[in-house]
């Protein structure tokens, strides 16, 4: 039971993966596709080396001393990377062969955070930040639009 004045953490494991996607809309035809997502609409795909940072808030657990374990938190993390890792995305996730999401990179934080969010013990996940390259970064809070 956290108490009141109970020291308040954030705390980050990363994480890395390889794989391969195709940006193609199933809502636009084919010439749109291209125009919008130009050679990474490319029909065989292309890939990357994906960067993940998992990001937790809460407070620090008296008995532990810690807000996780980290060896559950890197169970947890690697086996929703296995979902992902050496896939190629549209193809062999079922999240976006399901929903039909484009594989972008805010598409893919959002399926990992929430993928990490159910594994997790308790309400603790604050944002998962994917590093698409060294210039594309997206981080995902869980936040919608009511």
């Amino acid at each position: 039971m956290d108490k009141k004045g109970s020291p308040i953490v954030y705390l980050t494991k990363k994480i890395s993966f390889s794989a391969a996607h195709r940006l193609n809309s199933s809502r636009l035809d084919s010439l749109t596709n291209g125009k919008i997502y130009g050679k990474c609409n490319n029909i065989n795909g292309h890939g990357h080396n994906y960067r993940v940072e998992v990001n937790l808030r809460g407070p620090i657990d008296e008995e532990t001393g810690m807000l996780i374990n980290l060896t559950q938190l890197k169970r947890i993390m690697e086996q929703v990377i296995e979902t992902v890792d050496h896939k190629f995305i549209d193809r062999d996730v079922p999240y976006f062969i399901d929903s039909g999401k484009v594989s972008t990179v805010e598409n893919i934080s959002v399926y990992l955070y929430d993928s990490v969010k159910e594994k997790l013990p308790r309400d603790i996940l604050y944002s998962v930040i994917v590093h698409e390259t060294d210039d594309n970064v997206v981080e995902y809070r869980g936040e919608k639009i009511n």
